[in-house]
């Protein structure tokens, strides 16, 4: 494939979820153990469809809520450019909040707490990416969270080092999270591209000196030169820069992914 792996919305059954006073559509499909899915910007894309069906064909039931932007559209650069206009305004989100409780993230915990009573396994999954990747954190202060993936956390958007620096979350839920890394075991997966600026490495730094060995880091060499050839704005770990074949570093990321949500779910390898 000379393109990521995008997908439709065939099969995927839709519904209205209402949690934390919010109500969006979600789209679940497949069985087993469960995994909320949160969608990148500019929302429900092809290239999310298509990491959501890969987990189903993983033995996952996924659910992936759509709080912005139109189910199945395709990206396009006027499509990014009025999403990111909408979240920058939006109180649910706080786009450029630091030390924050997001109202979506209540929201999202809600997702996970349902699926959680539905679906086999330890609790659920949680993937959050770009403008989401820190949501998937912040969900993680429910007991049913137990296997959180930031790809590419974005929010705050790091437009200052104090923003760069901000986990993506307030120092209350981070303090739990830190708890339940010394209590329960928990243990969450971190992915970005080492050039990425939009995924601040100070973020990541701040994460690791609070988490320690508990937050499992990948980070997929993009600079000039790599061996696989991302670009410099390579971004989207899990999505737009899979390649299938041959396969490249993006493609193993995706692959722990799965291993690690089978592992902490206890599901099969």
């Amino acid at each position: 494939m000379t393109a990521a792996p995008s997908s439709d919305l065939a099969g995927w059954q839709r519904a209205p979820f209402t949690g934390a006073g919010l109500t969006y559509d979600c789209f679940e499909k497949g069985s087993g153990p469960g995994v909320v899915l949160i969608p990148e910007i500019p929302g429900l894309s092809p290239e999310v469809l298509g990491l959501g069906d890969h987990l189903v064909s993983e033995g996952f039931t996924v659910v992936i809520p759509s709080p912005f932007g139109t189910p199945g559209r395709a990206m396009s650069m006027g499509y990014v450019l009025t999403t990111v206009a909408r979240l920058c305004v939006a109180k649910e989100f706080r786009a450029f909040a630091t030390n924050a409780q997001r109202p979506i993230t209540q929201y999202l915990r809600a997702v996970a707490t349902d699926l959680a009573v539905r679906t086999p396994g330890r609790g659920v999954g949680v993937i959050g990416m770009c403008f989401t990747g820190g949501f998937a954190l912040a969900t993680a202060v429910e007991d049913v969270v137990n296997a959180p993936v930031l790809s590419q956390p974005s929010v705050p958007f790091p437009i200052s080092g104090r923003m760069r620096r901000d986990p993506g979350v307030s120092e209350a839920e981070l303090e739990i999270v830190k708890e339940r890394t010394r209590t329960d075991g928990l243990c969450l997966l971190g992915l970005r591209f080492s050039a990425d600026r939009a995924a601040a490495p100070a973020r990541f730094a701040t994460l690791r000196a609070q988490l320690g060995d508990a937050f499992e880091v990948i980070e997929l060499d993009s600079t000039p030169g790599n061996p696989d050839g991302y670009g410099r704005s390579a971004h989207a770990v899990l999505t737009a820069e899979v390649r299938e074949q041959p396969p490249n570093s993006a493609f193993a990321a995706r692959a722990r992914t799965v291993e690690f949500l089978k592992a902490r779910l206890n599901t099969t390898v």
